[in-house]
């Protein structure tokens, strides 16, 4: 078989900045282990797969180790490269996924995910994790993802897990979220997943998931500026609107070619 395949940095306005997806379009679903096979050789942090359905696309995300319920940062490269390189004449992509329908606008540069938002909700966090951060969080919470909460952005910036303690745990489909409040934004973070071939993810679409609803909370808006401070760094423009969350962020092809399976 010979496939299309795209690369593209995601929540991004240019190449090596962002968080980097593959995206693969295909007629009909592949069997689940050769779209495995073709995540684990495409070695960025999610591929995501889509099929045409006769209203809108049927789409899935794996990463090189599993198949995910969710990906935002793959699922605003896979509109990226509908709306920018399929002739796309609307102004909305409708998604079939695992989490329900997926909606993403588009509007100039702008692509905007409508995702179901995930309020946390305060936790324990294994030993484990807090000796791996070493830091102390002021507040624990949980959704999908562990959500530790710091007082400063600085430590955002310095935090330095250790992986070895991490990879001792299992959190699939899950992963690590530290935050804390911005200063030039309203919040920052970054995320781990423990045991995962990319152990820091440059930007997370599905975490804001559950931190828009929290720091909607916590700053009393609803409209956010966000930045996840990975050393590709990615801008996030967000919204809570009850149980979903909009999720802002510019695209761009960084690879077009063909795979042979």
């Amino acid at each position: 078989m010979r496939l299309p395949i795209f690369q593209v940095d995601a929540f991004t306005d240019k190449v090596f900045g962002g968080n980097p997806a593959a995206v693969c379009l295909l007629e009909n679903w592949l069997s689940d282990d050769v779209m495995q096979q073709i995540a684990r050789e495409n070695s960025v942090a999610e591929t995501a797969f889509f099929i045409p359905l006769d209203e809108g696309f049927e789409i899935r995300w794996f990463t090189p180790e599993i198949e995910m319920d969710l990906c935002g940062h793959a699922t605003l490269a896979a509109a990226h490269i509908i709306a920018r390189h399929l002739n796309y004449s609307l102004s909305s992509i409708q998604f079939k996924s695992k989490s329900g329908k997926l909606t993403v606008t588009i509007e100039d540069k702008l692509l905007t995910l409508n995702f179901p938002s995930r309020e946390p909700k305060p936790s324990k966090a294994p030993q484990i994790i807090l000796d791996a951060i070493k830091y102390q969080p002021k507040e624990i919470l949980k959704s999908r993802d562990y959500i530790l909460v710091f007082e400063d952005e600085e430590i955002i910036r310095l935090l330095q897990p250790n992986q070895s303690i991490l990879d001792r745990i299992n959190l699939d489909p899950g992963g690590i979220i530290v935050t804390a409040q911005g200063k030039n934004v309203d919040f920052v973070s970054r995320f781990f997943t423990p045991q995962a071939s990319i152990f820091e993810d440059p930007v997370t679409g599905s975490a804001h998931c559950s931190l828009i609803p929290y720091w909607s909370k916590k700053l009393n808006k609803d409209s956010l500026v966000a930045l996840q401070l990975s050393s590709r760094i990615g801008k996030l423009f967000c919204k809570n609107v009850g149980e979903r969350v909009l999720i802002s962020g510019e695209a761009v092809t960084y690879l077009e070619g063909h795979i042979l399976v």
